[in-house]
């Protein structure tokens, strides 16, 4: 099936927000005195929980289970990871664990803190959407106000628009109008996309 960069777009970001619950799971058990291994572990068995095994983050840490039961390191685990589900916060987050395995730091700690930290990024993010998604109506309303007020007068003046459409002047004069405001429909379509 074809997949729009939207719907890659908003598969991300739904794997970026199951991965947040997911992080918080792992430093409860971590908290619990569980090692990363079984820490993730217990996290694959929430997602399983909340989110049924056909959710993209139990998808993904299925892979790292098998990958765990294989003795394969859980950092090595965690960059593919990353890299397949290609999300900034997935692989700042397998950075930050492989320095803070190596460290030896307090694990509980840094990935508390990392925790926090996508989680404010995620919640920054939603909020943008949303005020973008506002701006977008409001886009979509201002697009189709110019033909609503023209069939308006039209219909209850007929005649008024005859002055712009049955000369040349009037002819060259509204089609200049019309590829200024095309021009801007589509220059507005971009900020927007470009922006979200």
């Amino acid at each position: 099936m074809f997949r729009t960069e939207g719907d890659r777009q908003k598969e991300k970001r739904i794997l970026s927000g199951q991965f947040r619950e997911l992080l918080e799971s792992v430093n409860n058990a971590l908290r619990a005195g569980d090692s990363p291994e079984n820490a993730f572990r217990e996290g694959y068995k929430d997602m399983l929980y909340e989110y049924g095994e056909y959710a993209p983050v139990a998808k993904e840490m299925s892979r790292v289970i098998c990958g765990l039961d294989n003795r394969v390191p859980l950092e090595d685990l965690l960059e593919e990871f990353a890299c397949r589900a290609g999300t900034e916060e997935i692989r700042e987050f397998a950075e930050v664990f492989r320095i803070a395995k190596r460290g030896g730091g307090n694990m509980t700690e840094i990935l508390a803190k990392t925790a926090a930290l996508i989680g404010e990024r995620l919640d920054v993010e939603n909020e943008i959407r949303i005020m973008l998604g506002n701006r977008r109506l409001e886009q979509r309303i201002m697009d189709a106000t110019p033909f609503l007020i023209i069939f308006y007068i039209g219909a209850a003046s007929p005649g008024f628009f005859d002055v712009l459409y049955h000369n040349p002047e009037g002819v060259l004069f509204m089609t200049a109008c019309l590829i200024a405001y095309f021009g801007a429909l589509v220059l507005s379509e971009r900020i927007l996309t470009v922006t979200m």
